[in-house]
């Protein structure tokens, strides 16, 4: 078991997830229920599958969900990409964001590497 509150990348995610909980917090109400809570659920699920698997029983399980974690990166910056087209944030945010998503990534594949 890995002590996931001392991982970088589990607190940068922590971080990410509540960037994205301040942005979405400005969309149209009409979006509740719709992009808002998805990019929301995502975001959450980034930290919630990096926890999950560093309390796993072995490396290859928390590689599993670490793998997990970066798909939903993926899914949140593509929900930010859409979030820019329908005019809901402004480019430079679009920008930061998956800049930020980038270097989760490779932060989170640089731990899947060390684990193997």
């Amino acid at each position: 078991m890995h002590k996931y509150k001392e991982l970088e990348v589990w607190k940068k995610s922590i971080a990410l997830t509540k960037r994205i909980y301040l942005i979405t917090s400005s969309f149209p109400s009409e979006e509740k229920f719709g992009l808002k809570s998805q990019i929301n659920r995502a975001a959450v699920s980034i930290a919630s599958n990096i926890a999950e698997g560093a309390g796993r029983n072995s490396n290859k399980e928390f590689n599993q969900f670490l793998g997990i974690a970066i798909g939903s990166m993926h899914e949140v910056e593509t929900q930010i990409i859409i979030s820019f087209e329908v005019g809901f944030i402004e480019e430079t945010v679009k920008d930061e964001i998956c800049d930020q998503i980038s270097q989760l990534i490779l932060m989170t594949k640089g731990l899947k590497n060390h684990l193997v």
